[in-house]
């Protein structure tokens, strides 16, 4: 299910799903740890009215998004036309402190005066754990409820239009025991009180409104994260004091403030990519950590069905994800993620598979034994994309104390080791994961990324004047270029190979059409734009893969499994993929076509807040797998910023 809201301040993280229930909450990094994360812990609102409950997560109601504000702030409404009854939330984290508020506004649509019992229900798995080991329990001095274990508190209150606090609440238990959950409670519309549990604990609170024909009430509700009961506690007093629309007013403020750049940079292109430009760099930003983690995405659905999903920092989907950023002229985003990079950095000089948002190893399938071969569980482009990134980042930003902080700590280790971790048989970068994390030997695509990589870092290390590297890494670069023209092109389909490995000391070629083969070759300079292996290369993509103006959309590569949709296709469509082509149309100076396919993203997008997933089905065109994916939404800002500095130099 995707997640039409996302809401973050880089520490607290929440996502809403298709009804408006929050279904992800993480905290203290976004990413990592999601306490809302499985069965029976969505956070539901209901409705009491004319003797019977209503949920807002059943069928009955009928739902719409937006980010009216430019800001992440999410409004949402639910209809539901049997019950006369529109909700509308606003919903928000505050940019200043860690709290998620909704401001809620009932809606009686009836034709009478009515009483209307609004339901808030919340659970949690605290620490993202299973064990029994929560506690929730009534605060009466606070009038809240407070949820806790460890190092981790959760104040959970709200008051109604007139200041008036909930008037009952009940605390208790679900999933054990033959409990359900407390919002069972609300079935008659009297909630028991009762005051504190512990094991596996929920809480439900009762606002209760009259409400006249045709007019509506508003609820105040809030969240406050804190690392500690009493910090919780603070936030909730701070709310309590200032008011939710004043922290609203101020956290709608602090959005437009660090949107400048992107709404700057929007005004350049064609109006019609304006709104989705702006709302693709709000997501970028949500998914990235104070302290520097970038999350692929922390659309938890996967784990419905899978051992893991992408709440992860993957050092490439990272890398891509800034680089936006910096041409756009952000700097505390890259900064904080490449010292991010630096902290991770094996003492080999390689960045690791993926890491946890707090900077631990995540979750791996990679061994250290392949076969008869021997060798780090890495994908070599992730260490290769971070050091050709971070130059740029610096040749940008032109910030001396970048070198300072980050040349010898890092970009030499790295670029050191990419200059090591070659096959000297080959001239080619030595076997690792492919960037699609499937296969182990020389890819096109890491050669590609490497040897952009090494021609970064020794520009580099010659504007510090570090000779000494700059003639190693650049000798090392030209070798692979070389290398590359010898090995990875597949003169008789007229194309690049996928990748290249060794089987009893012969050579065997994967001529597998790759997209990311292709279109990484002219990317990082590998081969020239013009070059007859790229312009064959990428006809043939075009040829394969049946593209047309109507249908651009590409697969990563030719039979992809992933989460295929049928049989019938050769692959769903990515997004990822498909932008690589836009962003080759604009280096040969076809905007036009690029723009064409410019407008298949966005067609794509969800329509109401512009949340991209990372494929599209190419039978019906629905989102595939999580929604919103960063990476996706990076390479549609990259695509427009490359098309403006064609149009505008």
């Amino acid at each position: 299910m995707a997640r039409p809201i996302v809401l973050s301040n880089g520490e607290l993280h929440v996502g809403l799903n298709n009804y408006g229930v929050v279904h992800d909450f993480y905290y203290p990094y976004v990413g990592f740890e999601n306490h809302a994360s499985g069965d029976g812990l969505r956070h539901k609102v209901g409705v009491w009215i004319d003797g019977a409950i209503s949920w807002t997560d059943s069928d009955e109601w009928i739902f719409s998004y937006h980010y009216p504000h430019t800001a992440l702030i999410g409004h949402t409404t639910a209809r539901n036309e049997r019950l006369k009854l529109l909700l509308e939330f606003d919903d928000f984290v505050d940019a200043e402190m860690s709290v998620f508020m909704r401001n809620i506004h009932v809606v009686n649509l009836a034709d009478v005066e009515r009483n209307i019992r609004l339901f808030t229900y919340q659970a949690f798995a605290i620490g993202d754990s299973r064990s029994n080991t929560d506690t929730a329990q009534y605060l009466p001095d606070s009038n809240a409820v407070l949820h806790y274990r460890g190092r981790r508190a959760f104040v959970i209150s709200g008051a109604s239009h007139d200041g008036e606090p909930f008037d009952q609440y009940t605390i208790g238990l679900f999933g054990i025991e033959n409990h359900e959950g407390s919002y069972r409670d609300a079935e008659d519309g009297e909630l028991g009180n009762n005051t504190v549990e512990h094991g596996r604990v929920d809480s439900i609170l009762r606002f209760n409104l009259t409400v006249a024909a045709h007019s509506s009430a508003r609820v105040h509700y809030w969240i406050a994260a804190g690392m500690s009961s009493r910090e919780a506690l603070y936030i909730h007093k701070q709310v309590q004091d200032d008011g939710l629309h004043a922290r609203l007013h101020n956290t709608a403020q602090w959005w437009k403030k660090w949107l400048e750049p992107a709404i700057n940079a929007s005004k350049r292109m064609p109006k019609q990519y304006q709104d989705q430009f702006v709302k693709s760099a709000m997501i970028v930003k949500s998914h990235i950590d104070k302290r520097g983690a970038v999350i692929a995405s922390t659309d938890s659905s996967m784990l419905n069905y899978s051992r893991d999903a992408y709440a992860y920092s993957w050092p490439r989907d990272g890398a891509y994800a800034v680089w936006p950023l910096i041409r756009l002229g952000y700097y505390e985003e890259p900064y904080r993620f490449f010292e991010f990079c630096r902290r991770g950095l094996h003492p080999g000089g390689y960045l690791s598979h993926k890491y946890r948002a707090d900077g631990a190893l995540g979750s791996s399938w990679h061994p250290y034994v392949h076969g008869d071969m021997v060798g780090p569980p890495i994908q070599e482009d992730e260490t290769a994309l971070v050091v050709f990134m971070f130059v740029q980042f610096y040749q940008i930003s032109n910030d001396s104390s970048l070198i300072r902080d980050f040349y010898h700590a890092m970009i030499r280790p790295m670029a050191d080791f990419l200059t090591d971790y070659v096959d000297l048989a080959t001239g080619l970068p030595k076997p690792s994961y492919d960037l699609w994390e499937e296969s182990y030997a020389t890819f096109t695509y890491t050669a590609a990324v490497t040897y952009g990589a090494l021609v970064a870092a020794s520009e580099l290390a010659q504007s510090v004047g570090d000779d000494e590297h700059a003639v190693k890494w650049r000798s090392a670069a030209d070798d692979i270029q070389h290398a590359a023209q010898t090995h990875l092109y597949n003169e008789e389909r007229g194309v690049f190979y996928k990748s290249m490995s060794f089987v009893d000391g012969k050579p065997v070629y994967d001529e597998t059409i790759d997209t990311s083969a292709v279109y990484s070759s002219f990317l990082f300079g590998l081969f020239g734009p013009d070059s007859k292996e790229v312009a064959s290369s990428i006809k043939k993509v075009a040829e394969v893969f049946k593209t047309s103006p109507e249908n651009p959309g590409l697969p990563r590569y030719e039979n992809d499994p992933y989460r295929r949709s049928s049989s019938r296709v050769t692959g769903n469509w990515w997004h990822i993929c498909t932008m690589w082509q836009a962003q080759y149309d604009i280096e040969k100076g076809d905007v036009d076509s690029a723009y064409n396919i410019l407008d298949w993203v966005t067609k794509h997008a969800m329509s109401s807040t512009g949340m991209l997933s990372e494929q599209v089905n190419p039978i019906d065109d629905s989102y595939v797998s999580p929604s919103p994916l960063t990476w996706s939404h990076a390479e549609y800002l990259s695509t427009l910023i490359d098309s403006i500095e064609v149009n505008h130099g």
